[in-house]
């Protein structure tokens, strides 16, 4: 299957429905907010273990947005791609998983 293929997902570009769209920005947001967070802790020579809570609570919310993107990901690109008899977004994923569980 080539990429063009897929209605969702087409020459490296995915078409979001404003739901998932407006849901990921939101957790994007949520992260940004807690790494300023954690930069003003630092700049105020805040207790060490305190820093670190707050980056494994960021680490959770990084690990949370991509498990929602490859959900979605998985129900959409690689469904469609593996419909159509490719196997590329399935290697690719593969792949993808492999560098996350590093």
């Amino acid at each position: 299957m080539s990429e063009k293929s897929c209605s969702a997902c087409s020459e490296r570009v995915k078409h979001r429905e404003e739901a998932e769209l407006k849901d990921l920005i939101n957790r994007l947001a949520r992260i940004e907010g807690q790494i300023r967070g954690i930069r003003k802790m630092v700049e105020e020579d805040r207790y060490c273990i305190d820093i670190v809570n707050q980056v494994a609570s960021v680490s959770a919310a990084i690990n949370s947005f991509n498990k929602v993107l490859l959900s979605a990901h998985i129900k959409s690109c690689v469904v469609e791609d593996v419909k159509q008899g490719g196997s590329k977004m399935v290697d690719e994923l593969c792949d993808t998983l492999h560098k996350l569980m590093r």
